[in-house]
């Protein structure tokens, strides 16, 4: 900041109101407090303490920590972005390792990766002790993750050793550790949501083990049932084997039925008798298939909303706890009730907070003290937590660089017609009607020659697109950060352009006949089309559900990577080497069978299924990806259970359980969450207050797109919002809170039930929120009911 900005409370005073009146505002209302207060000035030690519990509330955390200065001063370490990232990265490199360990994509030796691991190792020991040192020992010893890390260290440390020592004398063993790796990833205290995650399956587990159990009873039912029908007959299928001559092998068959991977395949034989024997695989797929997988969904979502509800009012609670805590570090006594001055406030936002302005944080005190008292409330303070973390964009009013260079010129009817064109919706709409054209293009023949000549002239519209744009919106307003579509029209566009011409230069030059990178400027041309999609209301509530399910959706493709992981390991252990891809123009007769004789034959070798091994940890991600698909997953089960054992089958009918059957119902059970939450709740009482004092302070702007000349700004030495020549910032000077897309389907459901906690509802103590069921709860309004 510049040497002659308002210091302390004056600085953030000043950026709001007009510099002649903030002097003295601030101290009347200083004068008023020291009349009404007769506390001394609180310490540092205590205000960081009440920084740490207001921290923990905005982020969610549900950590028991030591209250004393130098446990604080580790437990913001602990939380630094810093620290963090070093475990993440530490945690990657050991999930990393499966690449370069046997079997390998690239195999090193093995003092190379075990020395990794041990450093691995090291780093997760010494994270474990900071941890050890800012919670306390009783609360340490009693957390399940911990204890988890401890056995995890010391189980893949002994499995080290022995395989290092039995490597050397030349015996095979296998590495079995491996599959604890996952654990690390889990049970950090940072990977929470992924914590959360497997506990809701967990918890959701004994009601699906009842339909479970009913499911293979019924699928073992029908199996007794087919193989009396059909084993007499001696029917053979259509590779020539005996068909249902065997009960496992008709429970497996029926069991992947169910899934429809091998329909009508093996009904055929049956039906090619009699057309009766269709009425047996009509009623088993009706009952299995659509019965029984429709209740497993209808049960995960049932009781994944319930275990779902406890989380999030569980994290309500501590958030509240946490805040109440900071409160009685820093309350007050005024008259007859406990307050927390502006001063002390601001202290603390400065330290929760350091990277917003000082513009933005006398928004949000003036949210807070809404009647200018100079002091909050208990009920005004327990929302700065949930102040902290609405999106505020700040914006500051420019001028047109043409505007300084040729005010005349710019200013002048021709261009102001120009611009009044651009900016209207009709502009928007005949480029929209353009991007459709040019995609019908694209689908034609790129080697006529009148497309070829319209790709030109189409590239030629976008550009002058992007230049009336420019022309109208002043250049870092249309490139503000919340600016997604022009960002990603400029980009598409002018990747466009230089592939166009690459294109273009290499033909020209001859020797050059390849479509590939022509190919890649229509891809990115039809990715325009999105575009259009936003541009209608019903699609944009659709499109922001699915960005709103985008950190949610990260942490169950952390929970899937964790199960891939294990399996992939497992997988490696008993199927490495079993199947073998020579090339795909290889002369080798072994290709053929997949480089295993028991193949011979077989429909997994006649489809050319030989990549799909187990025989790098790259490989076994993809075969898994294949069978979570479905199509075909017995086939490959089948292939595994010929090189290997009929056992095999366990393996795969498992991952199937897991992965399909759970995992993605699961998945399924939270879309539908989030797709009612969003269309249920509109903006929080927090964000309505905000957008309310934006408003009463005439410095709103809540379009969604630049209008004029206003660019989202930050308070830094080289733009100073706080200290310019014009005495009356809010002419330049506009806020509004950012769009509801944004948000996450976390924050939502915690907004959702905070609507129904009253402030003077009695909040549990930590360890009565520790403890809460999903039992305990009824709810009091009709929202979060209609939900359950």
């Amino acid at each position: 900041m510049s040497n002659n900005m308002p210091t302390a409370v004056e600085e953030d005073q000043g950026a709001l109101d007009k510099p002649e009146k903030t002097e003295e505002n601030v101290r009347e209302k200083f004068q008023r407090i020291q009349q009404n207060s007769s506390q001394p000035t609180i310490d540092d030690e205590q205000l960081q303490l009440a920084a740490a519990y207001v921290s923990d509330a905005q982020y969610n955390r549900n950590i028991q920590f030591e209250t004393s200065p130098q446990a604080i001063r580790f437990y913001k370490l602990y939380n630094h972005w810093s620290t963090q990232g070093i475990t993440y990265f530490f945690v990657l490199v050991d999930l990393l390792l499966g690449l370069f360990e046997d079997p390998a994509v690239y195999l090193l030796p093995i003092w190379v990766t075990s020395t990794v691991e041990f450093i691995c190792l090291l780093i997760f020991t010494v994270r474990l002790l900071h941890f050890s040192k800012i919670t306390p020992t009783k609360v340490f010893w009693k957390d399940a993750k911990n204890i988890c890390v401890i056995v995890s260290i010391l189980l893949t440390l002994m499995d080290m050793i022995v395989y290092l020592a039995l490597t050397e004398t030349g015996y095979f063993v296998v590495r079995w550790s491996r599959i604890l790796r996952p654990l690390f990833c889990v049970n950090f205290t940072e990977s929470r949501q992924l914590r959360r995650a497997f506990r809701n399956i967990r918890n959701t587990l004994p009601e699906i083990t009842y339909v479970f159990v009913l499911f293979m009873f019924s699928v073992a039912v029908f199996s007794l049932m087919a193989l009396k029908l059909f084993a007499k007959r001696k029917l053979t299928t259509g590779e020539g084997a005996p068909y249902f001559s065997n009960y496992l092998d008709v429970f497996f068959n029926l069991y992947v039925l169910v899934t429809t991977a091998n329909s009508p395949d093996v009904m055929m034989p049956a039906y090619e008798i009699s057309w009766a024997y269709s009425i047996f695989f009509v009623i088993f797929i009706i009952l299995n298939t659509y019965v029984f997988m429709s209740l497993f969904l209808a049960v995960v979502y049932n009781d994944y909303k319930k275990h779902l509800k406890n989380e999030v009012r569980k994290l309500v609670y501590m958030k509240h706890r946490k805040m109440i805590e900071a409160f009685n570090i820093l309350k007050m006594k005024h008259g007859t009730e406990f307050v927390v001055v502006d001063s002390h406030w601001r202290q603390l936002v400065k330290l929760v907070a350091p990277e917003i302005p000082s513009s933005h944080r006398e928004l949000l005190w003036r949210v807070s003290d809404d009647e200018q008292k100079g002091f909050v409330g208990r009920e005004c303070f327990i929302r700065l937590a949930d102040l902290l973390n609405i999106q505020i964009v700040q914006m500051k009013e420019r001028v047109h660089p043409l505007e300084k260079c040729m005010p005349n010129i710019y200013n002048s009817a021709v261009s102001q017609f120009i611009r009044r064109i651009v900016k209207h919706q009709g502009f928007r709409y005949a480029y929209d009607v353009i991007i459709v054209i040019n995609a019908i293009f694209i689908g034609g023949d790129e080697t006529n020659p009148l497309i070829s000549k319209a790709e030109w002239v189409f590239l030629a519209l976008y550009l002058v697109e992007i230049l009336l744009k420019l022309f109208a919106y002043e250049p870092r307003a249309f490139f503000a950060k919340s600016q997604f579509w022009n960002w990603f029209d400029t980009l598409i566009i002018v990747a466009a352009l230089l592939g166009t011409i690459v294109n273009t230069t290499l033909k020209s030059s001859g020797g050059y006949s390849s479509q590939q990178v022509l190919d890649i400027v229509f891809i990115l041309r039809v990715l325009r089309l999105i575009r259009i999609v936003d541009s209608f209301q019903r699609f944009r509530v659709l499109l922001n559900t699915l960005v709103n399910l985008i950190p949610t959706m990260l942490t169950y493709a952390g929970l899937v990577m964790v199960v891939y992981y294990i399996f992939a390991i497992v997988g490696m252990e008993a199927f490495k080497g079993r199947v073998r891809f020579y090339g795909a123009n290889s002369s080798d007769p072994a290709a053929k069978y997949c480089g295993n004789p028991a193949l011979k034959g077989s429909q997994f070798a006649a489809l050319r299924y030989c990549k799909n091994n187990f025989n790098n940890i790259i490989s076994a991600f993809i075969l898994l990806i294949e069978l979570t698909v479905v199509n075909q997953w017995h086939v490959l089960a089948t292939g595994f259970v010929k090189v290997t054992h009929l056992t095999a089958r366990i393996f795969f009918v498992i991952f199937h359980i897991m992965v399909v059957i759970i995992l993605i119902n699961i998945f399924i059970a939270f879309v539908l969450e989030a797709f009612f939450v969003e269309h249920s709740l509109a903006r929080s009482a927090v964000e309505t207050a905000v957008e309310k004092k934006i408003q009463e302070l005439g410095m709103g702007d809540c379009m969604d797109h630049p209008a004029g000349n206003l660019v989202e700004v930050m308070e830094t030495n080289e733009n100073d919002l706080g200290n310019t020549d014009d005495t009356d910032l809010k002419s330049r000077l506009r806020f509004r809170i950012a769009s509801i897309r944004y948000k996450t389907v976390d924050a939502l459901l915690q907004h959702m039930f905070e609507e129904e906690l009253k402030p003077e509802d009695e909040i549990p103590t930590l360890e009565e929120i520790d403890n809460l069921s999903p039992d305990d709860y009824t709810s009091k309004q009709p929202t979060f009911n209609s939900l359950a």
